[in-house]
């Protein structure tokens, strides 16, 4: 059986949960990381001391958005999650590595609104973080006026780390510019249970 090691309220994690569920696979959730710490053991499968970290039939894989790309490889190939034209597959994977520079923007102010208090925050730091992913997201908002999925047609693959991002983007406290492209397709990701399920949980 698939096992994930993570805690829940990991975006990275959320990833995978979300995309286990939207395959249908039978999973073995263990926590780690954040208050749970990492044991020895953990260490030994993952020495970055990060979440997540699985382990399939013997493979053990970190690193979130490889670890996506391998279960969509494995356990759906020829579908809109691992289409067989790598022409069609390049059309979300590029949002996949997008994401990394969206997490970095939005990483300051989401560790300061949402794990300092409120007398301690860095107005600053929040400021800039804010800056930079509105920048980012207005770029996603054009795109998304084109398509209704950043894997093209259908949804897939492409939509998963982005898509994790946006629900905390859309939960903050923050001053957002009006996206409607962004705000139709975040609606359409509401919609889908498994996306209830395991990223549109509170901030912590």
């Amino acid at each position: 059986m698939l096992t994930i090691w993570g805690r829940i309220n990991s975006h990275n994690v959320k990833k995978l949960l979300w995309l286990a569920d939207e395959l249908g696979l039978n999973y073995d959730r263990r926590d780690a990381g954040g208050q749970f710490g990492f044991p020895d053991a953990y260490r030994a499968m993952n020495p970055n001391a990060l979440v997540p970290t699985i382990e399939d039939d013997g493979l053990v894989l970190w690193e979130s958005n490889a670890i996506l790309r391998y279960l969509a490889a494995k356990y759906a190939t020829g579908t809109a999650f691992w289409p067989q034209d790598p022409a069609a597959r390049a059309v979300g994977d590029k949002w996949m590595d997008w994401q990394i520079g969206y997490a970095d923007a939005q990483r300051p102010m989401f560790m300061q609104m949402v794990r300092v208090a409120p007398q301690d925050r860095d107005a600053e730091a929040i400021a800039a973080s804010l800056k930079a992913a509105t920048a980012m997201m207005r770029i996603l908002n054009d795109v998304l006026a084109t398509t209704p999925w950043l894997s093209g047609a259908a949804f897939g693959l492409g939509d998963i780390p982005m898509g994790c991002y946006v629900n905390s983007w859309f939960q903050l406290d923050i001053d957002r510019p009006d996206l409607p492209a962004l705000a139709a397709w975040y609606d359409r990701l509401k919609a889908r249970p498994a996306y209830a399920r395991h990223v549109m949980i509170a901030l912590s």
